[in-house]
């Protein structure tokens, strides 16, 4: 007859330990129904929901280099002369954060390497966000009730540029200056208070003597600050409202179908980010970015030439360079036209974006909560923006680099400069066009596939001499897939007149959203789905091959 012995070696013992801790821990607190609870929460699973988790595991990147970089880094603008062991710049006068970031990228061990890791880690965060962003904003998962969660990631985004921007500029060598030159220009266009912005930024008149200390303020406390609780709120809303998931068979806006969280999607969530490190690593170790000892320190006699801000403040800078040099007086001001007008282009297309799922809402009319993302196809009218913003930005990306594609293609920068000056208004509308007949097509294919199946490649002759292409039926998940999306009826009007005979006054507003409305759901916008009829006449034999 066995007996049942306790452990005796050193790790049962340890266990026996753990579980005898862990019990006590539950009979005070009581965590283990609520852990429990959270640790079987489903999330779905599919490739698109990777581009966040990038973005997190870059934020995490960058705040741990970020704190080793802080050791090292002295953010002064006292000036000194530089004895250090680079040749080329030896007996030459700088600034104090320079000749530390010059000591961090020569002489720290692992300092280079953590400065590369840092700022590909910054690209690639603000890239996954966009990409991101992209992915809710195509597939509808902003809707109710994800509209606040939208704008965390927006101000994610928002903030994101201008962390990279005071980043960037910390190490005030020529390169950094330069863009942080352009930077105080556009503050002194601001009619009446651009004066004293830019002193009360710099601490007096450009360079002054306080603005590295204040970004290095900003950018290692302040801004991270913030965005850290952005994505803590946001990591908490998507745990709250559950996951969106795509059309298939048994998926409904009232469930969710996925893998628990512990162990499946910790254990894949683990290795996805030792992944995304690894690659950012080997990026930052074979791909050198921002050689400040190459560029030489910032003096304000001087410009580097080809200087460049990140890709993402192209679309601002962009929009700076293409507009013409306008100015006018008023009111005893002079006002700087050309800066002006794309200071206010910029944050209001960032404004738009921020606020779409409330003017989507609003057109549509659709109150309701969705939980099922949709196929960029089934929305035509709001993938076609979304091409068209993107279209945009490509466009005035190129006029933010226009002395670039001049010097490296042979061109003329003036017919850069009005290349896009005319495609920015004539390429969003084309792109609009094309992208939603596109949309209409694809929505006519499906319609077709649901119809006759999918094309098999064998050709059979008939008896009577004509050859036909045998259509394989789509399974029943296919099927489901494919006609799953909601059909929605254009708005109308109300009577101008009730029905007790008293006339009804119509807003502006009303017409206005009507009229938009028909511009997503009315004629020509959308393809019916083949009816439970027509399927049935097709698959009878009637038609089918």
């Amino acid at each position: 007859m066995s007996s049942i012995t306790t452990p005796t070696t050193s790790s049962g013992k340890l266990q026996a330990k753990a579980a005898e801790g862990l019990e006590e821990l539950d009979q005070r607190f009581h965590p283990a129904a609520g852990l429990r609870r959270q640790f079987n929460k489903v999330f779905p699973t599919h490739w698109s929901f990777m581009l966040g988790e990038i973005a997190m595991y870059s934020f995490i990147l960058l705040l741990l280099t970020g704190a080793y970089l802080a050791l090292f880094f002295d953010p002064s603008m006292q000036e000194v002369v530089y004895n250090g062991p680079y040749d080329p710049l030896r007996g030459v006068h700088m600034s104090r954060a320079y000749e530390s970031a010059l000591e961090i990228s020569l002489e720290v061990r692992g300092g280079l390497f953590m400065r590369q890791l840092h700022h590909w880690a910054a690209l690639l965060f603000v890239a996954a966000m966009i990409i991101h962003m992209f992915r809710v904003f195509f597939t509808g998962a902003f809707r109710k009730p994800r509209e606040i969660n939208w704008l965390f990631g927006f101000l994610l985004f928002f903030l994101g540029m201008f962390t990279g921007f005071t980043g960037y500029s910390l190490p005030d060598d020529l390169l950094s200056g330069t863009g942080v030159r352009f930077m105080q220009g556009a503050i002194l266009s601001v009619p009446i208070i651009g004066t004293y912005l830019s002193m009360f930024l710099f601490g007096g008149e450009f360079p002054g003597g306080d603005f590295v200390a204040r970004f290095y303020s900003a950018h290692v406390l302040l801004l991270p600050g913030i965005m850290l609780g952005l994505v803590v709120a946001h990591l908490i809303l998507v745990v709250y409202h559950k996951h969106t998931h795509y059309e298939g068979p048994g998926r409904t806006n009232k469930n969710v179908v996925g893998m628990p969280l512990l162990p499946v999607y910790m254990a894949k969530a683990g290795g996805f980010f030792f992944l995304v490190f690894g690659v950012i690593a080997i990026i930052a170790a074979i791909a050198s970015i921002n050689p400040i000892w190459a560029i030489g320190p910032y003096r304000p006699d001087q410009v580097s030439t080809g200087a460049q801000p990140d890709w993402y403040m192209g679309f601002a800078e962009g929009l700076i360079r293409v507009m013409p040099g306008w100015e006018i007086n008023f009111a005893g001001h002079t006002l700087v036209l050309g800066v002006m007008i794309p200071l206010a282009i910029f944050p209001a297309v960032l404004a738009a974006i921020a606020v779409y799922p409330f003017i989507e809402s609003w057109i549509t009319g659709d109150k309701r909560e969705h939980h099922i993302a949709q196929r960029p196809r089934n929305a035509p009218t709001r993938t076609a923006f979304g091409v068209a913003w993107i279209t945009a930005y490509m466009i005035m990306l190129v006029g933010g680099g226009n002395d670039i594609w001049a010097t490296h293609f042979h061109l003329s920068i003036n017919s850069i400069t009005w290349f896009v000056r005319i495609a920015f208004f004539v390429g969003p509308v084309i792109a609009f066009i094309v992208t939603k007949r596109i949309c209409l097509g694809l929505q006519r294919r499906d319609h077709d596939k649901v119809l006759h199946g999918r094309e098999s490649g064998i050709i059979k002759r008939l008896p009577h001499g004509e050859f036909v292409e045998v259509h394989v039926p789509l399974s029943q998940g296919e099927l489901h897939r494919l006609t799953a999306h909601e059909q929605h009826e254009a708005a109308e009007l109300p009577p101008t007149v009730d029905e007790n005979g008293v006339v009804r006054k119509i807003g502006r507003m009303e017409k206005l959203r009507v009229k938009l409305n028909r511009g997503y759901y009315g004629e020509g916008n959308q393809i019916a789905k083949p009816t439970a009829d027509e399927y049935k006449e097709i698959q009878s034999g009637h038609g089918h091959h």
